[in-house]
C-alpha cells in the first residue's frame, strides 16, 4: 500500500464544500470519482482541511492510499482527465511517507481573503471575491489586525457550529494590503476555528468604514463574544492559499 500526497486547486463557488455528504456535490466526492476509473475501487482522499460551501483554494493537501500503484503521473493525468468539465485540477501527485496526514502533519496553513473595493460591481470575478463599493481604510484596517497575532481566545469570531475543543487558537500572521482595486487579507496559523477567518474580515471592515476603531476592534477580541463582533464576510472572497509541512 503506498500513499499519495496530492495539490489542488478548485473554484468552491458549485460545492457544498470539501466534505463528501449525502445528496450534495462536493469536492471531496468529486476527488474521489476521479480516481475510481484508474484503480476500479473507491478509495477515501482526505483533505488538509474543510473549506465551506463557495471557499475556493488555490493550493489544497490531500492524502489517499493506493496498492501496487505507483505511477504518480498516470494518476494526476486520470484525474485531470476525469475532472476536465469540473472547476477542479490536481496540480501534483507525489508517494509520500505512510506516515504522512494531509490534516494531522500540517504546521500552518495560509489563507487569503479578496474584497474588491470599487464603487463598480466584478463582472470577471463574479463569486471569486467580495464586492464592497464605499472606500476602505486599509492602513486602519491593517493596524486593528495586528492585535490578533498570537494566541488568544478567538470566541468572538468562533461560529456557531464550531466543533473545536477550544476557542484558543495563535495566529501567526495577519496583513491587510492594497492591490489595486483589491484589499488583499492574508492569514496564517496552525489551524483555525470554523469561520475564523470570515467572521475576522467582516469584523475588520468595521474598522475600514471607520464604524469601529482599533481600540473598538480589541475590544471585540477580548470580549470573547460572537455577538460583539462583525458579520461574516461571504464565502466567494476566501481561498486556501496552501499548507506547510
Amino acid at each position: 500500500m503506498s500513499r499519495y500526497k496530492i495539490i489542488v486547486e478548485y473554484d468552491g463557488t458549485p460545492f457544498s464544500g470539501w466534505q463528501r455528504q449525502d445528496e450534495c456535490d462536493t469536492v471531496q466526492q468529486r476527488l474521489e470519482e476521479a480516481v475510481f476509473p484508474l484503480i476500479k475501487t473507491r478509495v477515501t482522499i482526505y483533505g488538509s482541511g474543510r473549506t465551506d460551501a463557495g471557499v475556493h483554494a488555490l493550493g489544497q493537501v490531500a492524502h489517499f492510499d493506493l496498492s501496487n500503484y505507483n505511477n504518480c503521473s498516470k494518476i494526476r493525468g486520470c484525474m485531470n482527465a476525469h475532472l476536465s468539465n469540473i472547476p477542479i485540477s490536481v496540480i501534483s501527485v507525489e508517494e509520500v511517507d505512510p506516515n504522512f496526514d494531509a490534516r494531522f502533519s500540517a504546521v500552518e496553513r495560509f489563507y487569503l481573503y479578496k474584497i474588491l473595493n470599487r464603487r463598480v460591481r466584478p463582472s470577471i470575478d463574479v463569486n471569486r471575491v467580495w464586492h464592497i463599493p464605499y472606500e476602505l481604510d486599509v492602513n486602519k484596517m491593517n493596524e486593528a489586525a495586528q492585535c490578533l497575532i498570537g494566541k488568544h481566545d478567538f470566541s468572538s469570531f468562533r461560529a456557531t457550529g464550531c466543533q473545536s475543543s477550544s476557542p484558543t487558537k495563535t495566529l501567526n500572521k495577519i496583513s491587510v494590503q492594497k492591490r489595486g482595486d483589491i484589499i488583499a487579507i492574508e492569514v496564517a496559523a496552525r489551524s483555525f476555528l470554523y469561520r475564523q477567518v470570515r467572521n475576522i474580515v467582516g469584523s475588520l471592515c468595521f474598522v475600514g468604514n471607520k464604524k469601529w476603531s482599533k481600540q473598538n476592534f480589541a475590544e471585540v477580541l477580548n470580549a470573547k463574544d460572537r455577538t460583539k463582533a462583525g458579520p461574516t464576510a461571504p464565502a466567494c472572497g476566501l481561498y486556501l492559499l496552501n499548507v506547510k509541512y
